[in-house]
């Protein structure tokens, strides 16, 4: 079954290779989807696949790379458009 969450990402992410970090991990689960910093110091994710590689990558937030510190990773349901593939998006 296919899903696709929005994510927000909160505590140490922004500066220590976190959107590097998701980028390769989506690509390696074969998600589809977009990553990218906010200007508020989080980082905002998109992700899209197959249910199990998602909750794989929803966990994987709350780890992050070595130098991040995860403290609160909120989900909702997306339901917008996306192109095939994953991306690191400009910060907004």
């Amino acid at each position: 079954m296919r899903r696709a969450v929005h994510a927000i990402i909160s505590g140490r992410v922004q500066g220590v290779g976190f959107r590097a970090f998701v980028e390769r991990e989506a690509e390696a689960l074969s998600l589809d989807g977009w990553v990218r910093n906010r200007r508020d110091g989080t980082v905002e994710a998109v992700f899209a696949g197959d249910e199990t590689e998602v909750q794989h990558i929803l966990m994987e937030l709350n780890a992050g790379p070595p130098a991040a510190a995860v403290t609160d990773v909120r989900t909702a349901p997306y339901e917008g458009p996306l192109p095939p593939g994953f991306s690191a998006l400009p910060t907004t």
